[in-house]
């Protein structure tokens, strides 16, 4: 796995690969979104967003503009422009083009589809959509781990490549940073500090032509001590 950070021109020492592992007492806030009883595809679909305690995710943030890219032969992927309005808020979707639940045999769990434009329930709509998360606070770290796949024409995943876009941005709305995620085949685990201790959302974006899925979000600031 190899990233590319691209920070805000304002920003440029703001944000900091850490390992996922070592979250925990950076980041304590733990999704797993296991709440609702498992479920296969298609599972669970959520129209007007997703409630978690301490954050809403939905499709993107109100003042984006929605567009559609295509990488491959299959179904198309959002592509999120411009920046959000102010103060941040979350767009959850058109119908059946927003964000999914159900369960992941990878993850061993339920895990979060986001839907492309083809819609629920077509196969080629999973895990092709974007991701807005709007947090209740301001957070120090966040981090979220992904399973991309893609089988070729041969029925094989040798060389893939997932890659995932997560734009982290501050509470009017004003960019942190964004950062360019190669992941390989399979599960990955990634994390982000914020010296500043201020990300209020993040959008997820993705060009992995099989759709990704996330799980175990994580997010939040250390517990005061003394």
């Amino acid at each position: 796995m190899w990233l590319t950070i691209v920070p805000a021109a304002a920003a440029a020492e703001r944000l900091t690969p850490v390992p996922y592992d070592d979250l925990p007492p950076l980041a304590p806030e733990l999704v797993t979104f296991d709440r609702l009883p498992a479920k296969d595809y298609p599972g669970y679909s959520f129209d007007h967003g997703l409630a978690v305690p301490g954050a809403r995710l939905g499709e993107r943030f109100a003042g984006q503009g929605l567009g559609a890219v295509h990488i491959d032969d299959g179904g198309p992927h959002d592509r999120l422009t411009g920046r959000p309005a102010v103060p941040l808020a979350i767009e959850p979707g058109a119908p059946g083009q927003g964000l999914s639940l159900s369960r992941h045999t990878a993850y061993r769990s339920m895990a979060l589809y986001p839907l492309g434009p083809l819609g629920q329930p077509d196969p080629q709509a999973r895990g092709e959509g974007s991701v807005a998360i709007l947090f209740a606070r301001d957070a120090c770290a966040v981090g979220f781990r992904v399973h991309t796949e893609y089988v070729d024409a041969f029925g094989t995943t040798e060389g893939h490549e997932g890659t995932i876009r997560a734009t982290f941005y501050a509470r009017d709305g004003a960019p942190i940073g964004a950062v360019r995620i190669v992941a390989p085949e399979g599960i990955s685990a990634h994390g982000f500090l914020d010296a500043q201790a201020g990300i209020a959302g993040l959008t997820l974006e993705n060009r992995d032509p099989g759709g990704v899925s996330f799980d175990d979000l994580r997010f939040g600031c250390p517990a005061p001590t003394g």
